[in-house]
């Protein structure tokens, strides 16, 4: 029986798991070894020449070991940034996670758009480029929170996390009143579907919630090809840059298609 084909899925902490879960789900013939840089958590407290620096030789050490037939940066803060380099540096497929600024304009209504990011990532002059390559006339929003990530990271690993801290850095997206107000937020970072319960509850009125997860693992499932039988050599990994083991395998399980990771 031949061997299944190897995803590797990098992101700078557990956020890039609501990419994984997707892909898994389109995939689930495939092995996956998912990779947290947890030791450089947060990207966004970084500069772009820093990430630069540690991901791109991080990832090509990590495709050198594992030897995977595609990798999935689950990160918009690192794909807006080192993708490029990556594409010229390697020459396994790359699948990078950019703001899904060009459904959300397609898709709203009242025009008005707001796009949920870290600071980096909406500062970037690739968001912006984005915006004006696909706004279609929206009003575009860009809100750069500081703390969600980590929100979202403790909440995971089963920390109280009060609502008063998650409604403060929501509060900014929600922008205009009666018919002209906000009615999409795009999710630019992977680490806020992890806590789009609390969001949903938590947002003022109600809006559309754009993750950009479920295209990604369309793309990645393109690039493999026709998916072959699930064998039982498929299955997950998961590796912390930090050395640490993660103590949470039961919650991570629904991420990994109900498997423990290694």
């Amino acid at each position: 029986m031949s061997s299944p084909p190897k995803i590797l899925i990098f992101d700078s902490g557990l956020g890039g798991l609501t990419v994984l879960r997707e892909i898994v789900r389109a995939r689930p013939d495939a092995h996956y070894v998912y990779v947290a840089d947890d030791a450089f958590f947060p990207y966004g407290h970084h500069g772009e020449e820093e990430i630069i620096a540690r991901v791109v030789p991080l990832v090509g050490e990590l495709i050198t070991r594992h030897a995977p037939v595609l990798v999935a940066i689950a990160c918009n803060t690192a794909s807006t940034l080192v993708m490029s380099h990556l594409r010229n540096a390697y020459s396994v497929p790359f699948v990078g996670t950019v703001p899904a600024i060009k459904p959300a304009c397609a898709s709203s209504k009242t025009k008005r758009v707001s796009v949920l990011g870290t600071k980096g990532t909406v500062k970037r002059e690739y968001t912006r480029r984005l915006i004006d390559d696909f706004a279609q006339g929206c009003e575009v929003t860009l809100v750069g929170s500081a703390e969600l990530a980590s929100l979202a990271e403790a909440a995971l690993s089963g920390n109280d996390v009060r609502d008063e801290d998650i409604a403060a850095e929501l509060a900014p997206c929600f922008v205009g009143n009666g018919k002209d107000r906000t009615d999409t937020v795009v999710l630019a970072c992977t680490h806020f579907p992890l806590l789009l319960d609390r969001l949903t509850q938590l947002a003022p009125w109600p809006v559309d919630w754009i993750d950009p997860a479920p295209a990604i693992a369309r793309r990645v499932s393109e690039l493999l090809g026709s998916p072959g039988r699930q064998s039982d050599q498929a299955g997950a990994e998961m590796i912390f840059t930090s050395q640490r083991r993660h103590a949470l395998s039961r919650a991570l399980m629904p991420f990994f298609g109900g498997r423990v990771p290694a």
